[in-house]
């Protein structure tokens, strides 16, 4: 999990070694320099001295972790059958299991997720915060949208509710009547800048309708982007993989530069307290 984790105050991946049992079997893995890799977004990395050790490994942290109800887990395997294109957008499985102990462990009862894709991890959000807790998620696309409010009314999840359009308008004109504990951000990665800066921004002391409370959360999804944040020179051998027509030479895309000013952004506030998890995610929090 590439991502950075914040706590507000009031004052990327390595490369992965194998595709887990539960990985998007859409996106093919590549040869690069020799080395048999797959897509970033997997699982297991190469922490390990083979890829059956990190498989083994990774298999064992996941079921000696606390279950996800079987209804997520389920969801999460239809996507990847039905949506073959895009399933590579959702969380893994571990990832989920991470962020909803990391919930539980601070009491969020509130959490606004920017960018849904499909819904899984507005489940487990609300698997997270309970019967009596809220997630609110902001998705550009009406049919992501539409699938995603679907999944909570085939799996009977009454807490959970998104709102379709541009997030960054969106975040500007939230007035929650609490504000949030935890804001997760994985959405379009040349937003992120202006995301950090409008919930710094609308997350003051004494503001009426602040969107984060003081010590709440802010968690920035895949901001190491195959490690191209840190090093998109020819030793990453990243450079080599097939993102599609589309992104022809990723390391140098916005998303990239994107990413990195974010992260310059976050590392420079004196407002946050910050953890960048290396393997996927960034966490802050705010005083």
């Amino acid at each position: 999990m590439d991502a950075i984790f914040t706590l507000l105050s009031n004052a990327v991946p390595p490369m992965w070694s194998k595709k887990s049992s539960t990985a998007a079997e859409s996106i093919p893995d590549a040869t690069i320099h020799g080395a048999r890799v797959s897509y970033p977004k997997e699982s297991v990395p190469a922490l390990y001295s083979n890829e059956k050790v990190g498989e083994r490994v990774t298999s064992y942290a996941e079921t000696h972790s606390s279950t996800l109800p079987r209804h997520i887990v389920n969801y999460h395997a239809t996507i990847q059958k039905t949506q073959p294109r895009t399933a590579n957008y959702m969380i893994h499985m571990s990832e989920a299991q991470a962020l909803v102990f990391l919930a539980k462990t601070v009491g969020a009862k509130r959490v606004l997720e920017v960018g849904v894709y499909v819904g899984l991890f507005m489940l487990a959000w609300s698997h997270a915060v309970g019967p009596h807790g809220k997630v609110t998620g902001l998705e550009f696309d009406p049919h992501f949208a539409a699938m995603a409010e679907k999944s909570f009314s085939d799996h009977g999840v009454e807490n959970a509710e998104v709102m379709v359009g541009d997030a960054l308008q969106t975040l500007a004109m939230l007035a929650p009547s609490e504000p949030y504990d935890i804001i997760f951000i994985d959405a379009q990665k040349s937003g992120y800048p202006f995301y950090l800066d409008t919930i710094l921004k609308r997350s003051q002391p004494g503001m009426p309708h602040r969107l984060l409370r003081s010590g709440g959360l802010i968690i920035g999804d895949n901001v190491l982007r195959c490690g191209f944040v840190i090093d998109d020179s020819t030793d990453n051998p990243w450079r080599n993989f097939d993102f599609g027509a589309h992104r022809p030479q990723y390391w140098k895309s916005q998303d990239v530069k994107s990413l990195r000013a974010f992260n310059t952004s976050v590392a420079g506030s004196e407002r946050l307290e910050i953890w960048l998890c290396p393997l996927r995610t960034v966490l802050t929090s705010l005083d």
